[in-house]
């Protein structure tokens, strides 16, 4: 591996997630002519926090561009259960979007193509051309795709540390290529995603790390101990393998974005220094006005 690819590192953040994160964490921030900037705010301030302590060279924020109809066809209740975004918050996107043009972060956003799934394509391409990369996100969906160079970093984790397959191991009784095995077993209800009744997340890892995988479960089903389990995982067999496939990320998508153009881009230093004025952000301005000459 050459110096140049050592230095590769590619920070991945779930915009919607980080957005929705920032909207509850701070309430009653406004800008001077009354809008609300609270999301703005939260969004910038775990940006920096990120950036200072993962170092990339590249940086993308994607966002979702909708249902996939695959999944919906499948599971005609997919993520039905969600409430619509605040219109408080809904108003923000854009300018959340505007500030990282500005700031020359690379911002992803494609119709029909859920950010979960482009998360993982790119996160799998940046690593097979020898990326270090760090996804910025809570979804355990993402357990899936960590390995030696991918790893997660959870915002409601205080302690910062980058969650590695170890940590995977620890959080759920599996490892990483068992995720959507375990996923398919358990259901997923931020996804609205119905697992086997009777099947918990210890129970589950349990049949995993006895029989290996969902498919080494059903070859071997008449060796499950307790006759319910055993009984519930055959009456609902065709569920587990559509949700194998609800669960699966596809990296096989459309308008791949090239890893370079995701490269930090220079800052638009004007545009900066009018959107901190506009949004009333006094402390950014001025932190921003000492690092940059032109504003002294």
């Amino acid at each position: 591996m050459t110096e140049a690819e050592k230095q590769m590192r590619l920070l991945i953040i779930d915009g919607h997630a980080f957005a929705y994160r920032a909207f509850f964490a701070i309430r009653g921030l406004s800008s001077p002519a009354g809008q609300p900037t609270n999301a703005i705010y939260g969004f910038i301030k775990m940006l920096e926090k990120l950036e200072a302590s993962f170092m990339p060279s590249h940086t993308v924020v994607v966002w979702d561009g909708g249902l996939d109809e695959d999944r919906v066809e499948g599971l005609e209740d997919y993520k039905a259960q969600r409430d619509p975004m605040p219109d408080d918050m809904e108003v923000q996107l854009d300018e959340i979007v505007t500030y990282l043009e500005a700031n020359g972060i690379a911002s992803v956003c494609d119709d029909g193509i859920e950010a979960d799934d482009r998360i993982g394509q790119l996160a799998k391409r940046a690593e097979e051309e020898g990326y270090d990369v760090a996804i910025a996100s809570s979804d355990k969906d993402f357990f899936q795709l960590i390995n030696d160079r991918v790893k997660m970093l959870n915002p409601a984790d205080k302690s910062g540390e980058p969650m590695d397959a170890d940590a995977v191991e620890a959080k759920t009784g599996v490892r990483p290529h068992q995720i959507v095995d375990w996923l398919s077993l358990v259901g997923d209800a931020a996804d609205n995603i119905p697992g086997v009744p009777g099947i918990g997340v210890k129970t589950a890892a349990t049949l995993l790390n006895e029989f290996g995988s969902v498919d080494g479960i059903y070859e071997r089903l008449v060796e499950v101990k307790r006759d319910k389990q055993r009984e519930s995982l055959a009456i609902f067999e065709s569920n587990v393998r559509r949700n194998q496939k609800l669960v699966a990320l596809k990296f096989n998508l459309p308008m791949e974005p090239e890893l370079d153009s995701l490269r930090k881009g220079f800052e638009d230093t004007n545009k900066l220094n009018k959107l901190y004025k506009k949004w009333g952000f006094k402390t950014s301005l001025t932190n921003f006005k000492k690092s940059n000459n032109k504003y002294k």
